[in-house]
């Protein structure tokens, strides 16, 4: 079977053989819930109108100006992307929701020994400057984006580190910065993480 035929049956290879169904037809696509996903979101808008005005208590959520609400509803990402900021509404027992700071964060990277190109070993340590830029990337493509991100940089200032000279680090700390900071960006990326400065 023709790769053209394999892609307009939704198909894919494994193992070199063609696999015509990689995705079941009765699996709803992108943002649909399916006719049990319907049912029970029916059934959450009724018991809200019953209990009403007590439901309120549960179901109005507040975001400041600063943050957005990533909402999930039985495990799908509503559409529309993040809410906020202000005021948004949530089901209970089938929505649940994380909020996410888009100011800008800055950590200490922790003092690393590495050995330089001319096999001198020297410390350094660096502060990085960060912000989510997008909200709902980085909820559902890492787990952790200040954590992962700081991690990330402990490890390109040691690889960095063991690429130059002493005498290259020690007279050019601002290309190193903007090297590691350019580097960094593009490796969070896919976070919906944006680094803004590095500072050596």
């Amino acid at each position: 079977m023709s790769r053209e035929s394999l892609q307009e049956h939704g198909g894919c290879r494994i193992g070199g053989l063609p696999r015509i169904q990689c995705m079941s037809s009765s699996q709803p696509e992108g943002g649909e819930l399916g006719i049990c996903g319907i049912v029970i979101t029916v059934l959450c808008y009724i018991l809200v109108v019953i209990t009403f005005p007590f439901s309120l208590f549960f179901c109005l959520k507040i975001v400041q100006e600063y943050e957005r609400a990533v909402i999930f509803r039985l495990g799908r990402i509503l559409p529309g992307g993040a809410r906020g900021p202000g005021l948004f509404f949530v089901l209970p027992a089938i929505d649940k929701y994380s909020k996410v700071d888009l100011r800008t964060i800055s950590f200490d990277v922790p003092p690393q020994e590495a050995l330089t190109r001319d096999s001198v070993t020297v410390t350094v340590d660096a502060v990085v400057y960060f912000r989510i830029q997008n909200a709902t990337v980085s909820v559902t493509n890492v787990e952790d984006a200040r954590g992962s991100t700081k991690l990330l940089a402990q490890t390109s200032l040691r690889n960095m580190i063991g690429t130059r000279n002493l005498s290259d680090i020690l007279m050019d700390r601002e290309g190193l910065s903007a090297q590691m900071q350019s580097f960094l960006d593009d490796a969070t990326d896919p976070w919906g993480v944006r680094v803004e400065r590095v500072e050596m």
